[in-house]
């Protein structure tokens, strides 16, 4: 790690690259050098994980995310590059990329990045090296290991870095277990055989509950044996690591086996609802999944993060899979012959998850529920992917469904450019589609157009989701149509056509007794009419406000300038309006419509 930091630390090294084999401990490295150099950088050290992604043009909004500004997230204005430059232009701080492997296209991305940002510093974690101007790289050796023909003393013997790691997870899952004078020659002849691969001793450790070292060696040695003899295009250390993975999948009984397999489906890890929702439409999974779950764990196989959830406690903990493992769990499910069953249930988990989200868009639940799919981002992106590559009818509706429902998270979260594609393709093949859900997919489609700037293109989908509501009778939509199509003609200046828009959003929402619905065309009337001169109109909105603060209509003269009477005046008018006759029920209204 000193070396590590020593050049990461050096002025010319703005790249640098940490390179091996999957399971040899980049990602280890990596992160203790990050926390290392803590101190160094003022502005911050992020971590980047890429291992859920496999598309190059995802590294910007991961990056962007992962420093949670607000300044850097994608608002369809301009690229995100740019607001990533902008930001980091005088920011010293350092990002660690996990898993690059998979997203090799960015990396002259990087490099423009570095180049525009001279305090940024990166470090990359890779089974390849990027091959761009100005990297620097760094082998990532396997742990130290003892030489078995002259083995040191027990206490040398446990100074070795692969010895420690294991003796670590062995006593994690055996707190009783120890290395002695009869199991010192055992212990390191299995690290030995595992060529110090981490991950690979970890898998081994994790099975001391049952296997002595003796035992544990004797059934690691026959099957590596038989394992290894691997394609001699696979490097040899990465035959090992598989090897290991394989030798412990076939360890597991036949439930915890479909549970592993059940478990690598998902993307960034899950929660537990998520993998007992999953299991019970797949059926005949006898194991409870908690219990499973918890095996899987103690033998290394699922990871346990932090999890953020609206159901769970604050101690509750994510499992998830290190990306080699679950690379081996999905060719385990693929073999399986359950993969389709396994994704139209982990797909239809997640149409349900954005859906119910989607009840709490403006609600009091809204912040928590933007936490909970943002950090099942990366599933709800799978479900995306694999819905649009299904053929029928079902797959193109569940993917239109699941795309509606998230409209309104990729704009909040800064996820334009990506939402606006999704649905794109969504309403590509919406053909023979419900008519409601395809009106309601325009909406959201015509938002994320107009939070791009792209005025002609949003008219045109709200436009087409207006005929349609108006055909089903469907006054909800339509009044949400009338609405955005109101609010464009006012950003363009057209204040006769916004008002006749508005007005008839304000129409059918009265009709349906939608305060909430009336909200916003009231907001926007009353800037038509402030924009032409009709300073009444527009003075009722700030009234409005002023007493539901509690401020009395001397008060409420005084902040605006104006005399008691016409204070007076415009409450009359705001009653009569909204069908009100106190001041506490104005106040319930602007309350009630985010007026304050």
């Amino acid at each position: 790690m000193q070396k590590t930091c020593a050049l990461l630390s050096h002025p010319e090294v703005r790249l640098l690259t940490l390179t091996g084999p999957g399971g040899v401990g980049k990602t280890r490295l990596g992160m203790q050098v990050a926390t290392e150099l803590i101190p160094v950088f003022c502005d911050g050290v992020y971590f980047v994980s890429l291992a859920p992604i496999h598309d190059p043009a995802l590294v910007l909004p991961m990056i962007s995310q992962a420093l949670g500004r607000r300044e850097v997230r994608d608002t369809g204005d301009r690229p995100m590059f740019e607001h990533l430059r902008d930001y980091l232009r005088d920011q010293c701080l350092l990002l660690l990329l996990d898993n690059f492997e998979q997203v090799m296209g960015a990396a002259p991305l990087l490099v423009e990045l570095l180049e525009a940002c001279p305090k940024l510093k990166v470090l990359v974690t890779s089974r390849a090296t990027l091959r761009v101007r100005s990297e620097h790289t760094f082998s990532v050796m396997p742990l130290a290991l003892p030489d078995p023909r002259r083995l040191p003393g027990i206490e040398c013997l446990s100074q070795y870095a692969a010895v420690t790691l294991f003796l670590q997870r062995a006593s994690a899952v055996k707190p009783d277990f120890a290395i002695t004078i009869a199991n010192a020659t055992t212990i390191a002849e299995i690290c030995v055989r595992l060529d110090g691969l981490p991950l690979a001793i970890e898998l081994a450790a994790a099975r001391i509950k049952l296997l002595a070292p003796q035992m544990l060696l004797a059934r690691l040695g026959k099957c590596l044996g038989i394992l290894t003899g691997g394609g001699r295009d696979v490097p040899e250390r990465q035959q090992m690591l598989r090897s290991a993975i394989q030798w412990s999948y076939e360890l597991l009984d036949e439930n915890e086996q479909r549970l592993f397999r059940l478990c690598s489906l998902f993307v960034g890890g899950c929660t537990l609802e998520a993998v007992e929702t999953v299991c019970w439409h797949i059926g005949n999974v006898s194991l409870n999944v908690l219990d499973g779950v918890a095996s899987l764990i103690d033998k290394s196989l699922l990871q346990l993060g932090e999890q953020r959830s609206l159901h769970s406690k604050p101690d509750e903990g994510r499992p998830f899979m290190l990306e080699t493992i679950r690379e081996y769990g999905l060719e385990c499910l693929l073999a399986s012959g359950e993969v389709d069953a396994a994704n139209h249930a982990h797909a239809a988990y997640y149409v349900a998850l954005a859906e119910e989200a989607e009840q709490e868009h403006g609600g009091t639940q809204q912040g928590i529920w933007l936490e909970r799919l943002e950090q099942e981002h990366e599933n709800l992106r799978a479900a995306l992917h694999w819905l649009l590559e299904q053929e029928g009818r079902e797959s193109a509706e569940n993917a239109l469904r699941l795309a509606v429902a998230l409209w309104w998270f990729w704009t909040v979260r800064g996820h334009v450019s990506e939402g606006r594609a999704f649905l794109e393709r969504a309403l590509a093949r919406s053909d023979g589609i419900t008519v409601a859900v395809r009106a309601k997919a325009l909406n959201g489609a015509c938002m994320l157009a107009l939070n791009q700037d792209d005025y002609d293109q949003g008219v045109a989908l709200c436009t087409e989701s207006l005929a349609l509501s108006q055909a089903l009778g469907d006054k909800r939509s339509a009044a949400t149509s009338l609405y955005r199509l109101g609010l464009v003609a006012w950003w363009r200046g057209e204040y006769a056509e916004a008002q006749t828009l508005e007005e008839g959003a304000l129409e059918l929402s009265r009709e349906m007794g939608d305060k909430a619905g009336m909200a916003d065309p009231l907001l926007i009337l009353s800037n038509i009419a402030f924009a032409q001169g009709e300073y009444p109109k527009a003075r009722e909105v700030e009234v409005l406000r002023l007493v539901a603060r509690g401020l009395t209509d001397v008060q409420v003269a005084e902040q605006l300038t104006i005399s008691h009477r016409t204070v007076h005046a415009h409450l009359s008018a705001i009653y009569s309006k909204l069908g009100i006759s106190s001041r506490s029920a104005a106040t319930r209204y602007a309350l009630e419509h985010f007026l304050l």
